[in-house]
């Protein structure tokens, strides 16, 4: 990696915090909800979708927002933070002051906002950043930035689960946890924001009028579905499935675990070989290890916890070298970076709304029941949902990067 003095570890913490504000939730929040609360599948998945569609108009109006407030970035950020910590207390540590299913979208709401707004402020920061650091400096940065992402992703997937062999209310500590997180992350990214360069806002046109960035664009779309839907079914299928909901916690840790230990091995890999190279590579893997869960049924967790292992590592070279990619790209075309993440904020989200809105509807009207005895059908019905679905989208989206011209990122 480089050198500390760059403070790219502020990085990889503040990564650390927005990762577990991302994918956690959709493991953890429908589930939780159904099992304290009695919300539906259906009704869950409906709030999701709509909460995503506000992201239609709200991601790239924060990435405007954070173009005109880049004086004041610092002061922003800080009311983002806590607005985010806030929300996530109240999502999991508070019992409902209305009905369930409307405190659920309200603190939602207010967890997506404040984590659109960071992140695109955050990604933007590194496309400057990394313009610093010579020849590399997309690589270098997306490596600390997405090995923090990814262990904080593992840690808080595991958390609550953990948690709940030591204390009565895990997700109270969850939430503690997530707090505490957010006041290091916040101090330690203070200077970047002071001290950063500040670069002008351009606006939508030069991003959406690039034809090479709005291909990434779909790139990233179809490559995060698979993500999206894995993470929304991980925990039902582990459950009814394999019929071993004691081995969601590991599990997730081997999956979690695998992706940042290989987040710096396939930077490295890019930076001799090349990022289409080594991306379509990890892609076809996971494609290879997505097929191997067809045939798993209940008890085959060690097969599983192999294949968690592949894809998590494969994971590993979709977080660092795409977010790389776009942001050198936008270091030509969008200096400040504050727009093209904002519709790559967009991009990547709305993958989760796609998977919860279109699958869960699906499994309950099938007759599939959390916790519950389930019929073969539905269990491949499933099973189907879970890997069959990530591969058709994996595969086109390997089709669109190998038809990409790279050379001019």
């Amino acid at each position: 990696m480089t050198h500390t003095g760059h403070r790219l570890w502020a990085y990889a913490i503040f990564a650390a915090l927005l990762s577990a504000a991302g994918l956690p939730i959709y493991i953890h929040a429908p589930k939780f909800y159904v099992d304290a609360y009695g919300v539906s599948l259906t009704s869950l998945g409906g709030i999701l979708f709509l909460l995503r569609m506000l992201d239609v108009v709200q991601d790239p109006m924060l990435g405007q927002l954070a173009g005109w407030l880049r004086r004041w970035r610092a002061l922003s950020v800080a009311l983002a933070v806590g607005v985010l910590a806030l929300s996530m207390w109240g999502l999991f540590a508070v019992e409902p002051l209305f009905a369930p299913l409307i405190w659920f979208a309200v603190m939602l709401a207010l967890v997506f906002s404040a984590f659109s707004y960071l992140t695109i402020v955050f990604y933007a920061q590194g496309v400057t950043k990394a313009g610093s650091l010579g020849t590399h400096g997309h690589l270098q940065t997306a490596r600390w930035r997405e090995t923090g992402a990814l262990l904080g992703v593992c840690v808080a997937a595991v958390a609550p689960v953990m948690l709940g062999y030591w204390m009565d209310a895990p997700f109270t500590g969850f939430a503690l946890g997530f707090a505490v997180l957010a006041l290091v992350a916040a101090l330690a990214m203070r200077p970047e924001w002071e001290s950063g360069a500040v670069n002008l806002s351009v606006g939508f046109g030069p991003v959406m009028g690039d034809a090479l960035a709005r291909r990434l664009l779909v790139v990233a779309f179809l490559n995060a579905a698979p993500v999206a839907v894995t993470s929304t079914l991980f925990l039902f299928y582990v459950e009814s499935r394999l019929g071993s909901p004691d081995a969601a916690g590991p599990l997730l840790v081997l999956f979690f675990l695998a992706a940042a230990v290989s987040a710096p091995v396939w930077g490295r890999l890019a930076e001799r070989h090349g990022e289409k190279r080594v991306l379509l590579s990890a892609m076809a893997l996971a494609v290879v290890a997505f097929l191997c869960v067809l045939p798993l049924g209940t008890g085959d967790v060690l097969g599983f916890g192999v294949i968690c292992i592949v894809t998590g590592f494969t994971l590993g070279a979709d977080m660092t070298l795409l977010p790389a990619l776009f942001a050198r790209r936008m270091a030509r075309v969008a200096p400040s970076g504050s727009e093209g993440f904002g519709l790559w904020s967009f991009m990547t989200k709305f993958t989760l709304a796609f998977a919860a809105v279109s699958l869960l509807p699906v499994l309950e009207d099938s007759g599939f029941r959390p916790g519950e005895v389930n019929g073969e059908e539905v269990l491949w019905l499933l099973t189907l949902a879970y890997a069959a679905v990530p591969c058709a989208l994996k595969l086109v989206a390997m089709l669109l990067l190998s038809r990409l011209d790279l050379s001019r990122v």
